[in-house]
């Protein structure tokens, strides 16, 4: 298969890239590199160095690159941002979609599509989520990311593709940025790491479902094989709290960590997890990481130094 990422040198996509890789197959990187960093890479991948909101550039590259699959995961990422510039989140995040399908449909590859669960279903949605939830976004980021949801099916309908959506609940593991990218365990671990108190918003007993990277890329993998259009969560289904991921980090580091509480962020959702067994008989994806494996996984490796491309086994 030739396969190409968008976003390939950020944390999901250059795992993904190492899978496709692993497997034999011939993998193209489109990345603006405004997140993303070469060294992530494997050497056998080619990267192009280009935004997907340059659409005749993106479509050159397809051409030239002739891909079978696009996996889409370029994307303005920051909630806080999308609200604060909501016109530039929508030119990525809806416009740069619209550019990849386009393409796609030129050279005739598929696309899967990453989307965010927590983005898409509100405060009221039922927890945890199946996909048939009404989607009810409370930021331009969700609001985007549902549009773009929408222009997948529409392609679909409209020129008989065979798309697909992944919805992940929280994706953690190695390679994540504690300082740009992240989310709160890649934070919490390097906080303790560097003895430092880790910040709890709010109360601390908020949940989120969170899911591995090597699991999330599994996904892709499957669906890439499945070859049938379709959306899917992808999550585990279990709510854990704040709190218990800093008594996990505590387990793991061997000591005590005492955090420091601070005023809730304003939109916070208050519970969040997937339903994930449409992918379960769809695809025959089940999460395999458990959360202390996966946690244990990234405080290793930043313990040994957080390089691009180091490997840590769960076990």
């Amino acid at each position: 298969m030739r396969a190409l990422i968008t976003g390939g040198a950020g944390f999901i996509g250059s795992h993904l890239a190492d899978a496709f890789l692993g497997r034999g197959d011939q993998v193209v990187i489109v990345d603006d590199l405004s997140r993303g960093r070469p060294d992530r890479l494997a050497s056998q991948a080619i990267l192009q160095k280009l935004s997907i909101g340059d659409a005749a550039a993106f479509r050159d590259t397809c051409s030239e690159f002739n891909p079978d699959l696009i996996c889409h995961l370029a994307a303005q990422i920051d909630v806080r941002n999308s609200v604060m510039d909501p016109a530039y989140d929508a030119t990525v995040n809806i416009i740069g979609t619209i550019n990849v399908l386009e393409a796609a449909r030129l050279v005739g590859a598929r696309v899967i599509f990453a989307s965010s669960a927590g983005a898409m279903y509100g405060s009221e949605a039922p927890v945890p989520s199946p996909e048939d939830t009404p989607s009810s976004p409370e930021s331009p980021y969700g609001v985007a990311k549902l549009c773009a949801e929408q222009y997948v099916g529409l392609y679909n309908r409209l020129y008989g593709t065979r798309h697909s959506v992944l919805r992940f609940s929280n994706v953690y593991g190695p390679r994540q940025d504690p300082s740009g990218e992240a989310g709160v365990i890649a934070v919490f671990c390097a906080s303790v790491l560097a003895g430092n108190t880790p910040v709890i918003y709010g109360d601390g007993t908020q949940t989120r479902d969170y899911v591995y990277v090597d699991d999330v890329v599994r996904s892709f993998l499957k669906t890439a094989d499945y070859g049938s259009p379709g959306t899917w969560n992808i999550g585990t289904g279990i709510e854990t709290t704040v709190l218990s991921l800093v008594s996990i980090i505590a387990d793991i580091a061997g000591r005590r960590v005492a955090p420091r509480h601070v005023a809730p962020r304003l939109g916070e959702l208050a519970r969040s997890a997937v339903v994930a067994e449409r992918a379960a008989l769809d695809l025959g994806w089940r999460p395999t990481v458990t959360l202390r494996e996966g946690m244990r996984a990234v405080y290793q490796w930043m313990q040994a130094g957080a390089r691009d491309r180091f490997d840590i086994s769960v076990c």
